[in-house]
């Protein structure tokens, strides 16, 4: 690997990367924006008194925990389109992102229910019937008592699992999702004149460190706010 020829091509690999890493942030994001509400909701679900309903979403949940994201992906995906022949996400690589958006919130929200429903039973059964005795409804207990006590457990488990997400964003390339990791390999096959060439590939490891290395030093400092809170 010459190293004029680095620098020459330096530019080319850094506008490529970046645009790459751009649809792995979009991919972050709105994973976010929908599996942390949507891990609330399914949690509820699995803590119901309706028997039917809780075995059911817990049914749910072990299967989307216990198989490969990878394998999620390609069958939402794929699934629509060769089983009932009509490709519902569309063509390109806006259908190819939708779907790995889909995938990868459904996934994720399971992954935070099991992480929603430790917190919320961590938090002393006491403290709920010490509200009902001072005449506060459910909603009120859960917002005013239960939801500050349960954020506080479950940063650290929830931050271990955000910052997985951050890497497992290159599973999408499964589908051919043009994320930061396409990119960079886009080099090694022949992509803008430029061919054989695996360091842009080592390169994108700089990106992921330096994404991981932020979201580590805000939840650190997250945390270090929460403290008050002792549990």
């Amino acid at each position: 690997m010459n190293f004029q020829t680095v620098v020459e091509q330096f530019p080319t690999v850094f506008a490529s990367l970046n645009v790459g890493f751009l649809q792995t942030l979009k991919l972050f994001f709105i994973t976010l924006l929908g599996a942390i509400p949507l891990g609330l909701v399914i949690s509820f679900g699995s803590m119901s008194r309706f028997k039917p309903l809780s075995a059911l979403v817990r049914v749910i949940v072990w299967i989307f925990r216990g198989t490969p994201l990878m394998l999620q992906i390609m069958i939402i995906y794929f699934f629509p389109g060769l089983v009932f022949h009509n490709n519902i996400w569309g063509s390109g690589e806006n259908g190819r992102f939708i779907a790995s958006c889909v995938s990868f919130i459904i996934n994720y929200a399971c992954y935070f229910s099991e992480i929603y429903r430790g917190g919320i039973q961590g938090v002393p059964i006491g403290q709920q019937e010490a509200g009902l005795v001072l005449g506060m409804s459910k909603s009120q207990i859960f917002f005013r008592v239960t939801l500050m006590q349960m954020i506080k457990r479950i940063v650290p488990p929830m931050s271990n699992e955000i910052i997985t997400l951050v890497k497992d964003t290159s599973l999408a390339r499964i589908i051919a999702l043009q994320e930061i990791i396409w990119a960079g390999q886009a080099f090694l096959k022949g992509s803008q004149g430029i061919s054989g060439q695996i360091w842009p590939l080592f390169f994108t490891g700089v990106y992921y460190l330096v994404f991981s290395g932020i979201l580590t030093l805000l939840f650190g400092r997250l945390e270090k706010k929460l403290s008050y809170f002792k549990v």
